[in-house]
């Protein structure tokens, strides 16, 4: 039978910063003390009993709701606890560092990553699915965000490693996390508190705990420590018995600090949250989710029933927006900055056999950009050092299905199977150069930063980031014939660059050549057919005529057209052609092709030219004009003097 409650001053879990994988210090207490990491140099901290009221009250929230002001106006107390005889003095951890240090996650998406990785990384203890879902909290109808794995769960040592800032026992090649900081970071940036139960089999002893991490409850409560109201109790023989490490009364003590500050105001209610965790596992229960500065939840839950987004202002005037801006945003690259599903679906590089992700009840379908690529190619890359010698990494790059039509290109650079940075945009050029060229790789070689959102900047980083700003173009430059691109190559070369493989591309849709009655028609491209001869066997491939040029280079209009060889007639062809081969006629027109291509260039920065011209007799207009005012002025004051 649980401990009845009673009002007392009890000892709770302080929150501190571990180093060393013996958690219990000589003579240190678990559970109802401070939770300490070498040796005694800590009090235990007293909690007044007001905190644990049992009276029942709404559940309080803070009068900032938004994440970036949260950490405003927190008065730190200045006063100075001495140390207790015998004991050494520490560093203290203020409750405004839990804010600060989420402060980290500039994305909120990232903050859940964090919390995937965790379940991720439990696969190797079994699980098999991390559930992220949605629920609503009784006391007052707002949204909270759960997060359950079946992984081998925690056993009371491993909840307050968990809890506990700069502790990590992930020293495997195999494992995300290595900081010890991803949980406490990803919880509080996605909500002022969060509530933790979990199950697990250790040594043949069964346990379940709870602990509590809640910004709430150290602002409104006036703490000057990070303190987690944990309690533990043996399932081993099926009925649950708490696990006391210092009374009865601080146990239940504990407990009603829970009840008031926690989603759940009953025992029963509290205790029926491991129901669907099963023998093991863990839950994550984040409420008093942020707002956003218009005071509404920076998540959004209603857009679609599948799904968790980030609201997306750009997508309130979607019906004023050019057809192709539509088109860019329903790129992935676009809709993983605020759909948590195609982020997920991205987050991870290599398919998981036994494992899934399910949001909101339908399971993630993981996704992988280079299996669509286009023309693809892989090139070895080996990272040296004076030091060491790592081992050489492939970077997969190619055409995205949807190039040339969409300018998007970049590196989604992944670290031990995680993605970090998504379409990094090493490459950046005004024209068309590059656009729709994609690489993947995994970079084990370089260190994240610690919210997993890039990179230590190290040199084997920025040696990285060279190479690869050298990838773009030069694969850009050997590929982009086949969907039309001018490249920059004298007319001599270009027989040789615009060779053909025997098997075409694929492409989707073809378009037929237009008619000169059909006015539709007329607007698209005009396709002209160029024979190469290549001793047996002629192909054909399709020109874009130089008019349909877009501004930035680009034939936006134009898909590659495949055409049917025809057969050879050399006297016919002869006799149209005035005597010239087909393969002469063709190397003539794609010079002209050039040469035509090279005069809309110069004329485009001609335009441009006048425009900035027309720009400074604008502004230079101006000035005079300021200026004649100023001498209107000074003649009137003169007149006057």
């Amino acid at each position: 039978m649980l401990p009845q409650a009673k009002t007392a001053v009890t000892d709770v879990v302080l929150l501190d910063s571990d180093s060393d994988d013996d958690a219990r210090g000589a003579g240190g207490r678990r559970g109802g003390g401070a939770f300490q990491s070498l040796a005694p140099v800590m009090e235990n901290q007293q909690v007044a009993s007001t905190i644990a009221d049992t009276t029942v009250a709404p559940r309080e929230t803070l009068e900032c709701r938004s994440f970036w002001k949260a950490g405003d106006n927190f008065a730190i107390q200045k006063v100075v606890t001495p140390a207790a005889p015998g004991m050494l003095e520490h560093a203290r951890i203020h409750p405004k560092f839990l804010h600060s240090n989420a402060t980290s996650h500039k994305w909120a998406f990232g903050a859940i990553a964090e919390l995937l990785d965790n379940a991720v990384d439990e696969i190797q203890n079994g699980a098999t699915f991390i559930k992220i879902d949605k629920i609503d909290i009784v006391k007052d109808n707002s949204p909270a965000l759960v997060f359950r794995d079946d992984g081998g769960g925690m056993d009371p040592d491993g909840i307050r490693k968990c809890m506990s800032l700069g502790y990590s026992s992930k020293k495997s090649n195999t494992t995300i996390g290595q900081y010890g900081n991803g949980f406490k970071t990803s919880t509080m940036r996605l909500g002022a508190d969060a509530i933790v139960f979990s199950r697990s089999t250790r040594g043949g002893k069964s346990t379940q705990s709870i602990g509590l991490l809640s910004y709430t409850f150290l602002r409104k409560t006036g703490q000057d420590d990070v303190i987690v109201p944990m309690i533990d109790m043996d399932i081993s023989n099926g009925r649950p018995q708490p696990i006391i490490y210092g009374s009865p009364e601080d146990w239940s003590t504990n407990l009603n600090i829970l009840l008031k500050w926690s989603p759940f105001t009953t025992e029963d209610e509290l205790f029926q949250q491991f129901e669907d965790i099963g023998t093991h596992g863990t839950k994550v229960i984040i409420y008093n989710l942020w707002l956003n500065d218009e005071g509404i939840y920076e998540l959004s839950f209603d857009d679609d029933d599948e799904d968790i987004r980030l609201r997306d202002e750009n997508a309130i005037d979607a019906k004023r927006v050019h057809q192709k801006t539509l088109e860019i945003r329903s790129h992935i690259s676009y809709r993983l900055r605020h759909s948590l599903r195609a982020y997920a679906s991205m987050l991870y590089l290599k398919k998981f056999k036994n494992f899934k992700i399910i949001l909101r009840g339908v399971p993630v379908k993981q996704y992988n950009i280079a299996d669509e690529f286009r023309y693809p190619e892989t090139i070895m890359y080996k990272p040296q050092v004076a030091t060491m010698g790592y081992a050489a990494s492939e970077i997969k790059v190619g055409f995205i299905k949807e190039a040339p039509k969409l300018p998007v290109s970049g590196f989604n650079v992944y670290h031990k199977n995680r993605l970090i940075k998504p379409f990094w945009q090493v490459f950046m050029e005004v024209s068309s150069r590059g656009n729709g060229v994609v690489g993947v790789l995994e970079a084990n070689f370089i260190e994240p930063a610690h919210n997993k959102q890039g990179f230590e900047r190290s040199s084997l980083y920025l040696r990285l980031e060279a190479r690869l700003k050298k990838i773009i173009p030069e694969y850009w430059l050997s590929h982009c014939h086949f969907f039309g691109y001018r490249t920059q190559h004298s007319p001599a070369d270009i027989s040789k660059r615009i060779t053909i493989p025997d098997q075409p591309p694929t492409v989707s849709t073809f378009n037929q050549r237009p008619s000169p009655s059909d006015k539709t028609s007329q607007a698209g491209p005009i396709i002209r057919e160029i024979s190469l001869s290549n001793g047996t066997s002629t192909r054909t491939v399709a020109v874009a005529s130089p008019h349909m040029r877009h501004s930035s280079g680009l034939r936006y209009n134009f898909e590659p057209v495949q055409l049917n060889a025809q057969p050879a007639a050399a006297t016919d062809t002869g006799n149209i052609l005035g005597g010239k081969s087909a393969e002469e006629i063709s190397v003539e027109n794609l010079q002209l092709f050039i040469k035509c291509e090279e005069y809309i260039q110069k004329e485009t920065e001609m335009e441009q030219t006048v425009k900035n011209l027309e720009k400074e007799l604008e502004e230079a207009k101006s000035k005079c004009a300021q200026l004649a005012l100023l001498v209107d002025a000074k003649k009137k004051e003169m007149q006057q003097a």
